[in-house]
Formats: structure tokens, C-alpha cells, sequence
């Protein structure tokens, strides 16, 4: 049975994104790059986006990994992007042409959990999810999240799209690592409480 990654970049007050939507406030460190996300390759086989998200990784990865001016590990990681699975989650369907990708209609809650029930059925490696912020908080609003991958920034953003917005009640987590690296940035890895 799979197990559901959320790998996201969080302010450390808690948003995922500005109140326009904009991820401006990452810092690429590239030791982050190579040590924490870089190890996704190994362990996921499929990639679950939201509709925005994948528009944009369908523009970004094949690009950075035909490049000769991107280093080798950004390569790597685009590479596995380019051939995992990728499942996108959108409330209209929507025509996909990237390599092992297809497009899933979801228009309520229902359908979100038998998707991931069904992605987690069908492979005993992980399934990750890089978001949009409506996907992530749906994830976590309906405590379907297994694994929380967060790259925490040292900037507090004041507002924007909090990551847990609309819990009904406190979600337990329990951490299983935490790394603070000199950019600044902590890669923290909690389990489902």
C-alpha cells in the first residue's frame, strides 16, 4: 500500500502561499534541493498536482532537464519528473500531452479520497504531492496525508493560504526529522499522529 507525501514550501507562520497565490518567498538552496527533496526519486513513483501546479511543472522540468546550464542534480530530480506518473486533480477535465500524465476529474471531497485510495492501491512506493494550495488543503483537510515533507523559510509572511485553514479539529503530528540548513531553511519530515 502507498503512502501519501505532501512536500511542500511553508512560511514559518504556517502559509504556503501569498494571498495572490505567488511562491516568491523560497529560498533555493541548492543543498536543500540535494539532500531533502532529492530523495524523492528513490521512494515515489507518482506525482499528484492540481491543475495550476501541473501547468507550470509541464512548462519548468522537461525544460531544466534538456538543459545544459542546470546542475546535475536539478537534472536528476527533472528527470524523474519527466517519467513518474502524474495524476492531475482538476474540477473540469482537462487534456494532457506530457509524458505519463492524465488528467483526473474530482468535483467534491468524494472523489479526491477514491483517487488517493486508488493511487495508493496501486503501488507500495510513494505518491507525492507537491500541491496547489486548494489540492493541499483539501489533502489535509480530509487527513488523507500519510507523510508531511515541509521546507520551512525563515520569513513570516503575515498572510496568504495557510497550509491547515479549515481543520476542524487539532491534527496530531509526530515528527520523524528535522535539519536546519545555513540558508536558513529547516526540511522537516512528520507523520500522520
Amino acid at each position: 500500500m502507498g503512502r501519501l507525501v505532501l512536500f511542500l514550501v511553508i512560511s514559518v507562520d504556517g502559509y504556503i502561499a501569498r494571498p495572490d497565490g505567488e511562491l516568491d518567498f523560497e529560498i533555493q538552496d541548492p543543498e536543500v534541493g540535494r539532500t531533502f527533496a532529492g530523495a524523492l526519486p528513490k521512494s515515489a513513483d507518482t506525482i499528484v498536482l492540481g491543475r495550476a501546479l501541473f501547468r507550470g511543472f509541464e512548462q519548468a522540468w522537461p525544460a531544466m532537464a534538456a538543459s545544459p546550464e542546470s546542475p546535475p542534480e536539478l537534472v536528476e530530480f527533472a528527470r524523474w519528473v519527466e517519467t513518474a506518473t502524474k495524476v492531475v486533480v482538476s474540477r473540469n477535465p482537462l487534456e494532457t500531452r506530457w509524458t505519463n500524465s492524465r488528467s483526473v476529474v474530482a468535483r467534491g471531497n468524494d472523489d479526491v479520497r477514491a483517487l488517493i485510495a486508488e493511487l495508493k492501491a496501486g503501488t507500495d512506493r510513494e505518491i507525492v504531492s507537491f500541491g496547489g494550495v486548494e489540492l493541499a488543503q483539501t489533502l489535509v483537510r480530509l487527513d488523507l496525508v500519510d507523510e508531511y515533507r515541509l521546507k520551512v523559510q525563515p520569513v513570516a509572511l503575515g498572510a496568504g493560504h495557510a497550509l491547515f485553514d479549515g481543520l476542524r479539529v487539532p491534527r496530531k503530528l509526530h515528527l520523524r526529522e528535522a535539519r536546519a540548513y545555513p540558508s536558513g531553511v529547516v526540511a522537516a519530515r512528520y507523520d500522520r499522529g
